[in-house]
Formats: C-alpha cells, sequence, structure tokens
C-alpha cells in the first residue's frame, strides 16, 4: 500500500472513531435505530480500533520520515 494511502486511512479511521468514542454520536444513531442494548459493548469495539488507527497512522508517519531521511 503507498505511504499517502496509508496514512489518509490511519487518519480518517483515527478522526471518525475519536468521535465515536468521545461523543454520544454513535449512542444517538444506535439508539435511534432501536439497537440501544448494544450501546454498554461499544467501549469493547471502539478503544481497539481506535488504537489501531492510531498505530496505523504512526508507522505511516515513521515510513514518511524514514524516507526523507535517506533521500
Amino acid at each position: 500500500m503507498k505511504n499517502a494511502t496509508l496514512l489518509k486511512t490511519g487518519a480518517t479511521g483515527t478522526c471518525v472513531t475519536a468521535i465515536c468514542c468521545f461523543t454520544p454520536v454513535l449512542v444517538i444513531a444506535v439508539g435511534a435505530v432501536g439497537l440501544s442494548a448494544i450501546v454498554g459493548y461499544l467501549d469493547y469495539v471502539l478503544f481497539p480500533a481506535l488504537a489501531v488507527f492510531v498505530g496505523i497512522t504512526a508507522y505511516a508517519l515513521i515510513i514518511r520520515r524514514r524516507g526523507r531521511d535517506r533521500a
């Protein structure tokens, strides 16, 4: 995967997951659909997803920095 694509994917995923983790956007959306019983389990999915996307972003930034150092 290209570094620019990797960085965009990581940054977008981090932003979307952070919005869903730290604001009630997802809770309101899930409650509006009628699936409010799963609200208690959202943290089990969102926090690992946030960690994965932050890791992808960090990896892409490290790759970008190493590319500049070698050139």
